[in-house]
């Protein structure tokens, strides 16, 4: 069989995305498993290379078809001479994590790349290079020409998703809708069951009030809105419950039972997901239509350059990604194989009376 191609966005150049990138990549088994492709920069690679020090061959090409698998390839987004400041937010550094994201991007949706890892990007060096959008779920779901999709954090046992993402404070409940619950929600489900083979998913949904707001004494946001979503999602024959107190919820270890957790706000889901992940949590793009995966560490500025970055999430991602793309293409096989046999009676309707003449 083919091996999957991951594609590698290097994110910010003053950063820990490339030591990372190339501590993961340097596993020779991980070649067995897929055939990864680097968009960014021969020089830049060999100048954080130097600084890893380790046992690391690549193969320079300029176009996708030009990839081999059992090698690392990376495809030279550009040819320029590049001044790293280490550490540093810089509008050279958001340019070219700009050049390397959107060329991974455009081959992610040509369908030229099986999934798309990306290394962390700075917010600050992306406005300096004048970037319009907010990260790297809003910038693929602008390109691939996606709707509504789910920020899914994912660790060994624990999944959580965020209704609301980047939002301050002030603005998370007039955000939440009965309908944006209801299309989360549907996203969880769908992904739960396509991409991680769960064959009925069991998702809890947290409240937003202390407490869920204690029937109605803190807030009446679970009444008005939340209740009313899950109810809904139940009658569509969902395995939805909540909504639970975020407190009690983790601090119980409820979130052991359930397959994915839906949480309201960013913090709420981060918090705990960080603190049980120990460091090795994947963020994933649920409903975008590919498969985008990434650390959920940022550029580290503070440790770069100092050969301290661990790439266990870095690789963790990696593996998610093959895992997800394997689980997509062994469900689209198995319900296209249940449509054909259902269709199959309805192409030879006399089948079975034609048998029992010829047996009378």
């Amino acid at each position: 069989m083919e091996k999957i191609k991951v594609g590698i966005s290097i994110g910010d150049i003053n950063g820990i995305g490339i030591e990372v990138i190339i501590k993961s990549l340097s596993a020779e088994q991980l070649l067995n498993y897929c055939t990864p492709v680097i968009y960014g920069s021969s020089k830049v690679l060999s100048y954080h290379k130097n600084i890893v020090d380790i046992d690391f061959h690549f193969h320079s090409i300029r176009s996708i078809d030009q990839i081999q698998p059992g090698k690392i390839n990376i495809i030279n987004c550009w040819q320029d001479n590049v001044n790293i400041t280490l550490g540093k937010a810089t509008k050279e550094g958001g340019e070219f994590a700009l050049r390397s994201l959107d060329a991974a991007a455009k081959d992610l949706k040509e369908g030229h790349i099986d999934a798309l890892v990306t290394a962390p990007i700075n917010k600050e060096a992306m406005k300096m290079a004048e970037f319009k959008f907010t990260g790297h779920t809003e910038f693929l779901t602008y390109l691939l020409d996606g709707e509504e999709n789910l920020m899914f954090m994912v660790n060994e046992g624990l999944r959580v998703g965020l209704a609301t993402n980047h939002l301050p404070l002030d603005q998370v409940a007039p955000h939440l809708t009965k309908d944006l619950l209801m299309r989360k929600l549907r996203i969880m489900d769908e992904s739960l069951r396509m991409d991680f083979g769960i064959e009925r998913p069991a998702i809890a949904v947290l409240g937003l009030n202390p407490h869920a707001s204690d029937n109605g004494v803190i807030g009446d946001d679970e009444e008005r809105t939340i209740r009313p979503a899950i109810v809904e999602c139940k009658k569509k024959g969902m395995m939805v419950v909540g909504p639970f107190a975020a407190d009690g919820f983790f601090g119980s270890g409820q979130y052991r039972k359930y397959d994915g957790i839906l949480a309201m706000y960013h913090d709420q889901g981060l918090i705990p997901f960080k603190l049980l992940s120990f460091g090795n949590g994947i963020n994933f793009t649920a409903g975008l239509g590919r498969i985008r995966t990434s650390p959920d560490h940022g550029t580290g500025f503070d440790i770069a350059g100092q050969n301290l970055a661990d790439p266990s999430s870095f690789r963790k991602a990696l593996f998610l990604a093959m895992d997800i793309a394997r689980n997509r293409m062994q469900y689209t096989d198995m319900h296209a194989n249940v449509l054909v046999k259902r269709e199959q009676p309805q192409e030879d309707e006399n089948a079975g009376s034609l048998r029992d003449e010829e047996v009378g």
